[in-house]
């Protein structure tokens, strides 16, 4: 046996020599590549190399397990996965094996939830294992790789759980027969050589054809040199080889265990693994390798078990896989089925197939004989041109100009010839007698699209689709978890086909069919916790204290089918689930009140428990008393004004959190106030929401206890000196009865009457319109307030002004706008005609406040006790020359009394 590549370690030797100058490591690598594939042969349990999701693999090992029809398969594939694997028998394929993990103990918090897949094709030598070894009395199947605990175990030095793994959506996915290089420059290489764009079309091409028609010793040999190639030339990551290794050593060591306990003679057992694991050189390789490899313990991680819908776009992104490849691999195999007739395994009842009354007889098994070199032989042998089969190409191109046609190009006829010349063109460019795939596609690229693409998808998109699209699986209604069937039964009254893709519509009639309430229940829950588009409310919505009485909804729950599963790893029910997440929210290190009061708001319309509202209330209250700062402000006051309402018309009485909670947030934001007030970060809408939030709750809190006098004291404190917050000042001082309505009427028309202060007067009032959250009751001041600015402002000041007040009433206008529509309505004229004999009622019922006049004396005091501002003014004024005051003060007087007035109100004040 050792002398089996004796010719291919000489004719590699010799080649090392003339390429290189003389031995060196070319030759320890091309040397080394012969002692992996001479091990793995020699190795007394059969090692079959796959990659997967290839056709030629598929169809070796459906032809190799009617041959040899082992009793024991090893499958390189997370152990804890083996009880999901005969529930494939209720799907359609392709889907993924899957472990889910929402409460981890053991990893970083922030790497919850964890999610391991696996997904199956039919078009894999793994399904093909899994079919026969399920379908086979007597078979037993093993699986052997690393539970999905130490997938994550073994990333611990990792900033994130990803090393090795791809991403399958938002899981890790197993690479199991992963076969590509990873040796950047190795691949580039290849391309190029290859004359292809990527690595599926090189594989394809080199790889995948060569390999469909070989016998079984050829293929195995040919696929531990590529495994052993691609080891050996992959970079040296430390912490990748020490995973790969210790996959290695995990899998050899339970399979020495599973012989040693059952028995099992190992030339009856097939090893199942990627050819990149296969041409392994750790020292625990082999039934007589060496002992001694710890299997650490698992977590105290839960973990939870399932099939999911997985597709060829997720497989493709996983494997890093061209788009469409995968979609090519599956006509690949059906093609290769034809022309081997090799007959492929299926689980029985799978894909609507009628179980069968005894199992399939196989052929009689065949013991492993001696290995010859068959490597030799196919490395010398030129590439076989197939001939070109001109009636696929030919249905090919005239199936595209059709597809062309229907999504909105101006192909026709001539652009089929042109499809099918062109693909035959490219192939010759690149060597090929025979158009692949890629060629085609290539070429229907060119001929039809050209630069234009009328509709929704490219041709590129086209040809994956007629090649067999994106198929998507399905996980039939046995194999969902419990929580899923639950779902699925209590939507039955609906009467939908639950399970189909696609968007179907739902009517629910409550009022004529009480007993639909409880769907329209569930679809809220089903709405608020799985990804927009499962389940749309297209008439009808969900407010506290409000019973349904006809909905009308848009379902797509069978599109949706995995994030409806992955539900069923959280809990048993959906109330479970949704009260759990409601907790994750409202007790989160990041929670805020505003996110404790929504979910307390969900629990009352989505669980109606009024347990669940009463402790997460409770703690939005801790939550509270622990901020110190008011960004929140604005969404508790609406928040806690909703719950008010509800609780006093359907509540014979307050809760007591909700008590405690409008006592403490009395007394936490009279503490908070004054600093608001002159903080830059507080805006005026969050002052605003505090002030409302005091006078609104102010009688409650007043009967539960508190003090007004504290109100009063953080008003007085309160010193703020941006213009809308001034104004809001005014407006809590007019609301606690210590500055009048005339007053604060006379401040506004001081303000008007300087000309220093117009520029500021529309900040003013911007903060009179918030200021109607606090004081609502000061809509008729607001109304005139405004009507004053547009009747005396100039319109370089008024003009700019008008989108903030625009964008401040849209933001807040569900609350202002009708209550100042509302004001004006009354106060205005209703015909236009009555607009010119209109006077404003606050002029006919109010004096405007008189401003005492200014004696030359009283000036040239005022003068002289603010030079500063004196000295300002005269330059404003144009006074630029030297002056003294109070002499030529009393000129300034004279001249401008208005301005000096207007100085003199503001200084009193």
């Amino acid at each position: 046996m050792s002398g089996v590549f004796e010719a291919l370690r000489t004719q590699l030797h010799e080649a090392a020599t003339v390429f290189a100058g003389g031995p060196d490591a070319l030759e320890g690598i091309l040397l080394g590549m012969v002692d992996d594939v001479d091990r793995a042969v020699r190795e007394p349990m059969e090692i079959f190399p796959v990659c997967h999701h290839s056709p030629a693999s598929a169809v070796a090992m459906a032809r190799r397990l009617r041959d040899k029809q082992p009793k024991v398969i090893y499958l390189e594939l997370c152990e804890d996965m083996a009880p999901l694997l005969t529930e494939l028998r209720n799907c359609r394929l392709p889907v993924a094996v899957q472990a889910f993990a929402s409460e981890v103990e053991g990893f970083p918090a922030d790497w919850a939830p964890l999610s391991v897949v696996a997904p199956i094709t039919e078009a894999s030598a793994e399904y093909q294992a899994i079919a026969y070894a399920l379908d086979t009395p007597e078979v037993e199947l093993v699986l052997v790789d690393r539970s999905a605990d130490h997938v994550f175990q073994w990333q611990r030095t990792e900033t994130t759980p990803t090393g090795e793994q791809a991403l399958h959506g938002d899981a890790v996915g197993v690479e199991i027969g992963d076969l590509r290089p990873r040796f950047a420059e190795l691949e580039e290489h290849l391309l190029h050589h290859g004359k292809v764009r990527h690595w599926s079309e090189w594989w394809h091409q080199y790889v995948e054809h060569p390999l469909g028609d070989c016998d079984h010793d050829t293929y195995r040999q040919v696929m531990f040199l590529i495994g052993s190639l691609f080891r050996r030339l992959a970079p040296g990551d430390p912490h990748r080889v020490r995973v790969d290794e210790d996959r290695e050593r995990h899998m050899w060591t339970r399979m020495r265990e599973h012989l040693a306990a059952t028995g099992t003679d190992p030339a009856d057992c097939l090893y199942v693994c990627g050819a990149f694991h296969a041409a392994s050189r750790v020292a625990e390789f082999g039934v007589h390798g060496t002992d001694g490899f710890e299997i650490s313990p698992r977590s105290a991680s839960t973990w939870q078990y399932g099939l999911i819908p997985s597709s060829h776009a997720a497989i493709e992104a996983q494997f890093g896989l061209a788009a469409g490849s995968v979609s090519i691999a599956a006509t690949e195999w059906a093609k290769n089925l034809r022309r081997s007739k090799v007959k492929p395994f299926q689980l029985e009842g799978q894909s609507g197939k009628k179980k069968a009354k005894k199992p399939a007889v196989l052929a009689a098994p065949v013991g492993q004989v001696a290995a010859v070199d068959q490597l030799s032989g196919f490395l010398q042998r030129p590439p076989v041109l197939d001939r070109l089969d001109e009636a696929e190409l030919l249905g090919w191109s005239v199936e595209i100009v059709r597809a062309a046609r229907r999504n909105g190009y101006l192909a026709s006829t001539a652009d089929a010839i042109a499809v099918f010349e062109t693909s035959i063109m490219l192939a010759g460019i690149r060597d090929r007698a025979r158009p692949t795939p890629y060629d085609f596609q290539d070429a229907a690229i060119t001929c039809i699209e050209k630069e234009v693409v009328p509709g929704r998808r490219d041709v590129r998109r086209l040809v994956e689709i007629m090649m067999g699209g994106d198929r998507i699986g399905q996980v039939g209604y046995d194999a969902l978890p419990p929580l899923a069937r639950d779902v699925h039964d209590r939507l039955a009254p609906l009467n939908l086909k639950l399970q189909q893709r696609g968007v179907q519509r739902a009517l629910l009639d409550i009022a004529s069919q009480p007993e639909l309430e409880a769907c329209s229940d569930l679809l809220w829950m089903l709405r608020h916790l799985m990804p927009q588009g499962a389940a749309r409310p297209i008439m009808g919505e969900r407010r506290l204290g409000e019973r349904p009485i006809q909905e009308s909804w848009d379902l797509a729950l069978g599109t949706h089918q995995r994030s409806l599963i992955e539900l069923g790893y959280e809990g048993v029910s959906i109330e479970q689930v949704l009260e759990q997440r409601l907790r994750r929210v409202a007790y989160g290190p990041q929670a805020t009140t505003a996110q404790a009061l929504e979910a307390v708001e969900d629990a009352i319309r989505y669980l109606h428990s009024a347990r669940l509202a009463g402790e997460l209330g409770t703690h939005a209250l801790e939550v509270l008393s622990g901020e110190r700062t008011v960004d929140g402000a604005p969404e508790v006051l609406s928040r806690v004004r909703r719950l008010l309402t509800y609780y006093r018309t359907n509540e014979p009485v307050l809760p007591p959190w909700i008590e405690r909670f409008v006592r403490t947030g009395y007394a936490h934001y009279c503490t908070l106030l004054p600093t608001a007030f002159t903080e830059e970060d507080a805006t005026v809408d969050q002052v605003a929401a505090m002030l409302g939030f005091l006078f609104s709750m102010e009688s409650l809190a007043l009967s539960l206890g508190c003090d007004r006098a504290q109100l009063e004291l953080a008003v007085a404190q309160s010193h703020p000196e941006e213009p809308s917050k001034v104004a809001l000042l005014w407006a809590a001082q007019v609301q606690l009865g210590t500055l009048t309505r005339e007053q604060l009427r006379a401040r506004c028309a001081a303000l008007l009457g300087n000309p220093l202060a117009l520029p500021s007067y529309p900040r003013y009032l911007s903060g009179f319109v918030h200021a109607l959250e606090p004081a609502p009751g000061l809509v008729g001041f607001v109304v005139e307030a405004m009507s004053n600015a547009f009747a005396q402002l100039p319109d370089p000041l008024l003009l700019p002004w008008l989108p903030t007040l625009i964008s401040t009433l849209r933001g807040r206008g569900a609350q202002m706008v009708p209550l100042l529509i509302r004001e004006a309505g009354r106060l205005f004229p209703a015909k236009l005609s009555a607009l010119d004999e209109w006077t404003p009622p606050w002029l006919t019922r109010h004096d405007p406040a008189p401003v005492q006049a200014v004696t030359t004396g009283t000036g040239s005091t005022l003068l002289a006790a603010y030079p500063a501002t004196c000295d300002a003014t005269a330059h404003l004024l144009g006074c630029t020359d030297a002056w003294k005051a109070p002499a030529d003060g009393v000129t300034l007087l004279k001249q401008y009394p208005d301005t000096v007035q207007a100085m003199e109100a503001l200084l009193a004040n």
